[in-house]
């Protein structure tokens, strides 16, 4: 595969892209990223991914590279070039590249880099089919809500989980689920209400989340944003995942526990259906 990527203004080849070994990124983990998913060569909620990323570059005082309307061409671009179907767009702004130093100056010029993964979003078994869970203590920094590169932390929470046969980590603070290492947590209680946890420094504010939040109040289906703990999870009647690269993903097991009959539970298949329909059209 020779992928067209983006790094600052070009289009070249992956294998001629390049960065400075000085770039702040690469040395500090300074930087924002955002991931748009693409299903039929049309990207899906990217607004709600711009406006977060302007968002976690304006927390850290990072300008925009681009304006939006200019990010958005260079992305359609990407899906142009590399006949991108489905999968995702990745962007990455760091602060920019100079001699190693805690301190920077304030008019650096940022890194701006992108490029597309093909990707089976929404035939994957996993979608279809539900997965696993592993429940691991989050030790992330006090500012999830940003959404920084540095994931060092959620790297190593998803390698010890597959480890054990796990698809996902949810991450756990004081006996409370925070989030999943790369998903937003979700469970239906025996009373049919669905929860999830509200929006704060504790966790990243999810793009899917959001839209799938609106299809629930459309559908007019009880919702709780609120702090559910890991017993009340394994004992839900339903649970599921979302994120723009996994979609609506049912949980069917938490740690030891399985979540209903062990398949994907009929709420949950119901909002994966009313959102592929959304993003379709």
């Amino acid at each position: 595969m020779n992928r067209i990527v983006y790094v600052n203004g070009d289009y070249v080849s992956e294998t001629e892209a390049n960065i400075s070994v000085f770039d702040r990124g690469f040395i500090f983990g300074d930087g924002i990223y955002e991931v748009s998913a693409v299903i039929d060569g049309k990207l899906i909620d990217n607004d709600l991914h711009l406006s977060r990323l302007e968002r976690s570059l304006k927390e850290i005082s990072i300008p925009l590279p681009l304006p939006t309307e200019e990010i958005i061409k260079v992305q359609r671009e990407l899906i142009a070039r590399n006949s991108l179907e489905e999968g995702v767009v990745y962007l990455q702004v760091t602060r920019g590249a100079a001699d190693r130093d805690f301190g920077y100056a304030d008019d650096m010029k940022p890194t701006f880099i992108a490029f597309t993964q093909a990707k089976n979003l929404v035939n994957a078994n996993s979608v279809k089919n539900g997965v696993a869970v592993d429940i691991t203590p989050d030790t992330r920094w006090a500012r999830r809500d940003i959404k920084t590169v540095m994931l060092l932390a959620q790297v190593l929470a998803k390698k010890a989980a597959k480890a054990k046969g796990f698809h996902e980590a949810w991450l756990v603070e004081d006996g409370f689920v925070t989030e999943g290492a790369s998903s937003t947590a979700f469970i239906l209680t025996k009373d049919d209400v669905i929860v999830t946890r509200p929006n704060s420094h504790a966790v990243l504010p999810g793009c899917t989340k959001r839209a799938v939040m609106k299809i629930a109040e459309e559908q007019k289906l009880r919702v709780e944003e609120r702090l559910f703990t890991v017993e009340e999870a394994q004992e839900a009647k339903e649970a599921f995942l979302t994120s723009a690269s996994s979609l609506v993903t049912p949980v069917i097991r938490i740690g030891d526990h399985v979540i209903g009959d062990g398949t994907p539970g009929p709420l949950t298949k119901r909002l994966q259906t009313i959102y592929l329909e959304l993003a379709r059209n």
